[in-house]
């Protein structure tokens, strides 16, 4: 029950706000209402937190199977899921995509095939460490594709913020060393991770070509269709002899990684995003998931690993930054009620 009212009210908060500003990333800025911001914050910071788990679970799964069957398994799953509660909640109607379906597949083969492929396939061949570091690429990714394409200037404020947040990342994973961590010989598994990011951006930005679709809509319809590519992709590489299917003990292995796979890194965590984006923007979407790092980081320490000052005073930049912007939109909201 605590979950469907969860959904429901992200539902409901997003939809309302997607209909009350269309397809104006400006309301990501200083029209955003005041009361959604900190549901929209904490919806963002828990797809991100699921997702700062992730790459070292994935990491731990890519020993037993590929990235691509990984990929399938965990979206397979999780589109299924996805569809169920989209029935439930809007009908079997909303299940059709209607005049958007290519570009729903389009969207959804660049989120859900073109960044799990890519950025699963670079991890098997780098670390969860410069994985997390090349994700912090796609908030000036993103603030620039919405100055490119939408003429939308981020505020001067929020610049400054994506700075601090950049190279606070950077120490936390680095410990201050940006040059020893990505001079181990991992050139072509970040060069697939950063394409990967770069995946999820075009994605994220492509919900606002939506404007009349809840985000539970977008994120099933595009999971069901993206899931599509990846399992023509998978079915091309093993058919070719490139993979291997897994057995059913390689996926018992790591039944308990699958598990966190779909349900918090997918099922939860992009249901949030996507909410989340509605609620509050693209490029705040983007700021926020400069927590992934942080969680790799944290999950390092868990481990046994020790602070060090730099990695301490990574960490306050990040947190600071994001508190900062945070409270910056916020009185921008109350500055244009």
């Amino acid at each position: 029950m605590v979950i469907k009212a969860t959904i429901a009210k992200a539902h409901c908060d997003a939809y309302t706000l997607s209909l009350r500003c269309g397809e104006h990333e400006e309301c990501s800025g200083f029209m955003i209402d005041q009361r959604n911001l900190l549901w929209g914050a904490f919806l963002l910071v828990a797809a991100s937190l699921s997702w700062g788990g992730m790459f070292p679970v994935a990491k731990s799964t890519l020993a037993v199977m590929d990235g691509f069957h990984m990929t399938a398994i965990r979206y397979g799953v999780t589109a299924v899921v996805f569809l169920v509660i989209l029935a439930i909640v809007e009908g079997r109607a909303a299940l059709n995509p209607g005049s958007l379906g290519w570009k729903t597949f389009l969207y959804g083969s660049a989120g859900f095939a073109g960044f799990s492929l890519l950025a699963f396939v670079g991890l098997s061949l780098s670390r969860p460490d410069h994985a997390a570091i090349i994700m912090t690429l796609q908030t000036p990714m993103t603030a620039f594709a919405n100055w490119w394409l939408r003429g939308v200037r981020p505020p001067r404020f929020t610049l400054v913020c994506i700075t601090f947040v950049l190279v606070g990342a950077l120490l936390v994973v680095t410990k201050g060393s940006p040059a020893a961590v990505m001079s181990d010989g991992y050139a072509l598994g970040d060069t697939l991770i950063f394409f990967g990011a770069a995946s999820w951006v075009i994605y994220t930005l492509g919900s606002a070509s939506f404007p009349t679709w809840s985000p539970l809509r977008y994120t099933a319809l595009t999971c069901a269709l993206g899931v599509v590519s990846v399992f023509a992709l998978t079915g091309i590489a093993t058919a070719a002899g490139y993979l291997k299917t897994p057995t059913l003990a390689d996926v018992m292995a790591v039944r308990w990684h699958m598990a966190y796979m779909i349900v918090f890194a997918s099922i939860i965590a992009v249901l949030a995003w996507n909410a989340g984006i509605r609620l509050m923007g693209a490029l705040n979407a983007t700021l926020t998931a400069n927590l992934v790092p942080i969680t790799v980081f944290a999950i390092g320490l868990a481990q046994g690993q020790r602070f060090q000052p730099v990695e301490i005073a990574g960490a306050a930049m990040v947190v600071g930054a994001l508190v900062a912007n945070n409270r910056y939109q916020r009185r921008a909201a109350r500055s244009n009620v």
